[in-house]
């Protein structure tokens, strides 16, 4: 299976590795993007929150994003994704 959807990080973000292990042992796969290492990113990142590089932020292969989602918020916007590619 192909990544979903990308994480926009930073490699100090405690809520980011705390969301990087939950998906792992959950078996999700994902991108990762480190926006200190890459501005463009860190542009997109801008936009999808009004101006602010918050992180985690999620965005997915049918270019909605989210930001700091929980576990099960991942999950369904998953399902969601996979109803509509049925």
């Amino acid at each position: 299976m192909t990544a979903q959807f990308t994480m926009y990080s930073t490699p100090w973000c405690g809520y980011c590795f705390r969301l990087k292990r939950q998906l792992e042992r959950e078996g999700i796969e994902f991108d990762e993007v480190d926006i200190e290492q890459d501005p463009e990113s860190a542009e997109l990142v801008m936009r999808v929150n009004g101006g602010n590089q918050t992180v985690p932020t999620l965005v997915y292969t049918d270019g909605s994003a989210q930001t700091n989602p929980s576990l099960l918020q991942i999950k369904l916007k998953l399902e969601e994704i996979s109803s509509a590619e049925g």
